[in-house]
C-alpha cells in the first residue's frame, strides 16, 4: 500500500474517501506539513495502491496501515472515517481520532435517521458496470453539492480522481458495499481516545446532525461544524479545517493512545 510521507512534528495519518487518493488532501499538507509529520495513504485500488489487492475491508486495511505508521493520530475522511474509527476502536498506537464529514454508519435506519437512503450506494453500484466514468462524476458532483466553493471544489475533485490513474472497479465495488453495511456505533462509548468531528453545513451525504449524534456518543468528543462547507470542507474551508486539526492535536497528552 503506497503511503506518502511528509512534513515534520507529530505523527497524522490522513485516509481518503470512496474514488479519491491521498493527494485529495493537498490543502492540508499546505498548511500542515511544517508542524505535523503526514502519512497521506493511498487505499487498496486507488492513486497509487491501484495494483494493491489487499481487500478493501477495515481489519485487512487497518493492519496495514497500522504496519507501516508510527503511532499517531488518524483522521479519516467520508469512507476513510470508518477505516480511522475501526482503527482507533482496537489499536493501542492510535493516540487520538479525527473525523471529516464521516460517521459510523452512513445509511439510514429506524434509529438513525440523519443519512442517505441504501439506494443510494445501491445505485451507485449497478451504474459502475454500465456508465464507470458517468457514475464516478455523478459521486463527485454529490460530494460538493451545497458548499460555497462548489465549483471550484469539483474541478479539484475531478483532477485528483485522475491524477494517479482511476481507482479500479472491485475497490470501488467494496468501498460501497463497506458504506452500505457497516455499522460502528457500538464502538463508541468505549473509545477510550479523544476525537474530533468536523462537519460541513452544508453536507449532503453526511448530515452535521448525524456527525453531533456520533460525537455525542464518544466520551470526551469534540464537534465542530464549518459553516457554508459541503461534504469535503477541506477544500473550500481549508484554513479553518486545518487550525482544528492543530488544535486537536495540540491538546492531546503525550500519554495519549498507550505509546
Amino acid at each position: 500500500m503506497h503511503i506518502e510521507v511528509t512534513g515534520r512534528g507529530p505523527d497524522l495519518v490522513l485516509i481518503h474517501g470512496w474514488a479519491l487518493q491521498g493527494g485529495v488532501f493537498a490543502p492540508l499538507v499546505q498548511r500542515l506539513a511544517d508542524q505535523f509529520t503526514l502519512h497521506l495513504v493511498d487505499l487498496p485500488g486507488h492513486g497509487h495502491s491501484r495494483d494493491d489487492t489487499t481487500p478493501l475491508r477495515l481489519p485487512f486495511v487497518v493492519s496495514a496501515i497500522a504496519a507501516a505508521t508510527p503511532p499517531a493520530v488518524w483522521c479519516g475522511w467520508s469512507l476513510g472515517g470508518l477505516f480511522a474509527l475501526h482503527a482507533a476502536a482496537t489499536l493501542p498506537k492510535v493516540r487520538g481520532l479525527a473525523m471529516i464529514a464521516a460517521t459510523p454508519r452512513f445509511v439510514r435506519g429506524e434509529d438513525w435517521p440523519h443519512a442517505v437512503e441504501p439506494a443510494v450506494f445501491e445505485q451507485f453500484g449497478r451504474e459502475l458496470a454500465t456508465d464507470f466514468g458517468g457514475t464516478l462524476e455523478r459521486f463527485l458532483a454529490l460530494d460538493v453539492m451545497g458548499s460555497a466553493h462548489a465549483r471550484e471544489e469539483l474541478r479539484t475533485l475531478r483532477q485528483r480522481l485522475v491524477e494517479r490513474g482511476a481507482p479500479t472497479e472491485r475497490a470501488l465495488l467494496e468501498g460501497l458495499r463497506l458504506l452500505e453495511s457497516t455499522d460502528l456505533r457500538g464502538a463508541l462509548p468505549t473509545l477510550g481516545k479523544p476525537s474530533l468531528w468536523i462537519a460541513g453545513q452544508r453536507d449532503r451525504l453526511v448530515s452535521p446532525t448525524a456527525m453531533q449524534a456520533a460525537a455525542a456518543l464518544a466520551p470526551g468528543a469534540q464537534a465542530l461544524t464549518i459553516a457554508h462547507g459541503g461534504h469535503a470542507p477541506f477544500l473550500g474551508h481549508a484554513d479553518e479545517a486545518a487550525a482544528a486539526l492543530q488544535h486537536f492535536v495540540a491538546g492531546l497528552s503525550p500519554a495519549d493512545g498507550g505509546q
